[in-house]
């Protein structure tokens, strides 16, 4: 978890070029970093969150039957089973958030399937 935590302002500090050069890439519109976006945060919303939803009921489906099942006369497996529901319950509470977050940006950015408007340019002779 730390070394994720370390590479974040890395990997920031890394792509900024590619998002300064995205302000000069087309006079009308976002251009390719635009598009980029959209594709982008679509993905995020329509694929990523969905499956990953899925992954944390089948954990939570999966504690429920070690605790309830598995786990009638055997206390490890109980403890076992309640660990991972309350994990399963965690992760759907920072999915949700992070999903909430997405939809912040692409809302409050204008990517919601309009293109960006007043987006200042550079005139190149």
């Amino acid at each position: 978890m730390k070394k994720i935590l370390a590479t974040i302002p890395v990997s920031s500090v890394l792509l900024l070029p590619f998002v300064s050069s995205a302000q000069i890439a087309d006079s009308s519109n976002g251009g390719g970093f635009e598009d980029l976006l959209i594709n982008l945060m679509q993905f995020i919303n329509d694929v990523l969150i969905p499956f990953i939803i899925g992954i944390g009921f089948l954990f939570f489906v999966w504690g429920m039957f070690l605790y309830f099942i598995m786990g009638g006369a055997d206390d490890e497996k109980k403890v076992k089973g309640r660990s991972l529901m309350i994990h399963a319950v965690i992760g759907f509470v920072v999915i949700i958030i992070f999903f909430g977050v997405i939809n912040l940006l692409t809302s409050s950015t204008g990517l919601e399937g309009e293109s960006i408007q007043n987006i200042p340019s550079v005139i190149v002779p």
